[in-house]
């Protein structure tokens, strides 16, 4: 079996330049735990639903708000994203992405071309749904 067969090819992006306050919108309305930070069609950055809760003043949107609890919603997926990118591409076996997240300790992987573009998305939650209809 291989990635693409199971990968999601329904893949939510964002650019370098989006907020804070964007991306933490993307995740309170959609069901994923990673967008991926793209610029000129091309992969350069994840960002976690972690990646955001680090980020983020845990003060926002609360009584004790403050002025740079606010300000923190303007950081920019440029400044949040892990940029140490670990891909696969649609043919790569499903046996050998599984191998890559337990090695890595990732719970994503964006599936590119040859030239960074995004063709789908693999996370752990993808392998563990088949490994339940395997039972």
């Amino acid at each position: 079996m291989r990635v693409e067969e199971l990968m999601t090819r329904r893949v939510a992006t964002v650019e370098m330049d989006d907020t804070l306050e964007k991306i933490l919108e993307l995740f309170e309305n959609i069901k994923f735990h990673h967008l991926l930070v793209v610029e000129d069609g091309r992969l350069v950055g994840v960002v976690s639903d972690r990646d955001v809760l680090k980020a983020l003043s845990p003060f926002v949107g609360s009584v004790s708000e403050r002025t740079q609890d606010a300000m923190t919603l303007r950081k920019r997926a440029h400044q949040i994203m892990s940029r140490d990118l670990i891909t696969a591409r649609p043919e790569t076996p499903l046996r050998d992405a599984c191998k890559i997240f337990v090695e890595r300790g990732i719970s994503c992987l964006p599936v590119t071309d040859e030239e960074m573009t995004v063709r789908g998305i693999l996370t752990w939650r993808d392998v563990l749904k088949f490994a339940r209809c395997l039972c």
